[in-house]
């Protein structure tokens, strides 16, 4: 993808640098780096090299390659001050995680987008993950759908004039047709379930964290292998234990129901 760089200013270069550090590509060298963004060589490594001296990267003294620096994590208090729901959310998820042994993951909707604030990993070998800042659309995945279902009618409706619904998987929803009954379905019933629709060969569940009035304030989700998502009694005790945790984390919220 590559970019006109005469039009960048230096902040603009160092912030396109920074998010081309992804779970799929966490590590750049400068030559790899340099043409996957359209920027000249010299230009990416004094780049690299300015924001090595700040800690936002670092480097690999065998392979020279780079990676994101540890800095970020100083940034964490910062980040759950901006969304309280994950202080009161984290005493739950770990018991969620122990309960079941699968990966949970809290969700929050940012602009028309689902992202990961909060995950927690299976300590099964056969495991999903999800990371945090994972994004997805609203229309691909338990946690979207969760999310997207109990957001309001004015938020609903305005998502689905605009949405342009492109498949992630053979799974995806891919009819604006579909996904509203989906969404309506998704909140009758309380809760939200996909398999493959995002990922091949992972399965979630998602229920909602309501607040004193019923606006939704984020989405708590397991992510499971397929494999054991088929196992009718494995997936039903996840969703009971799920169903549980957020209904007793939306009450502490103020939720009446």
């Amino acid at each position: 993808m590559k970019q006109d760089s005469s039009r960048l200013n230096s902040v603009e270069k160092a912030l396109k640098i920074l998010l081309a550090f992804q779970a799929e590509q966490p590590s750049w060298g400068v030559r790899e780096l340099s043409v996957h963004l359209g920027f000249s060589p010299a230009t990416a490594q004094r780049t690299l090299q300015t924001l090595k001296n700040y800690g936002f990267v670092d480097q690999d003294p065998e392979t020279r390659q780079y990676r994101l620096g540890n800095i970020y994590f100083q940034f964490l208090d910062t980040l759950q001050s901006t969304y309280p729901i994950t202080r009161a959310a984290l005493p739950l998820m770990k018991k969620l995680l122990a309960r079941t042994q699968e990966t949970v993951h809290l969700n929050v909707i940012e602009g028309i987008e689902r992202i990961c604030i909060e995950s927690m990993e299976s300590p099964q070998h056969l495991k999903a993950s999800m990371p945090i800042g994972n994004r997805s659309p609203l229309y691909a995945g338990a946690s979207s759908k969760c999310l997207l279902a109990f957001s309001t009618r004015d938020f609903i409706e305005s998502y689905l004039e605009q949405v342009q619904l492109i498949p992630l998987t053979e799974n995806t929803i891919a009819d604006t047709g579909q996904l509203g009954p989906e969404i309506a379905k998704t909140k009758k019933r309380g809760f939200a379930v996909s398999l493959g629709e995002r990922s091949p060969g992972l399965g979630s569940l998602s229920a909602p964290i309501l607040n004193h009035n019923g606006t939704i304030l984020a989405a708590i989700s397991l992510a499971v292998p397929e494999i054991r998502f088929r196992d009718k009694a494995h997936r039903n005790f996840c969703l009971k234990e799920l169903r549980e945790m957020t209904g007793e984390l939306s009450r502490a919220m103020g939720y009446p129901g």
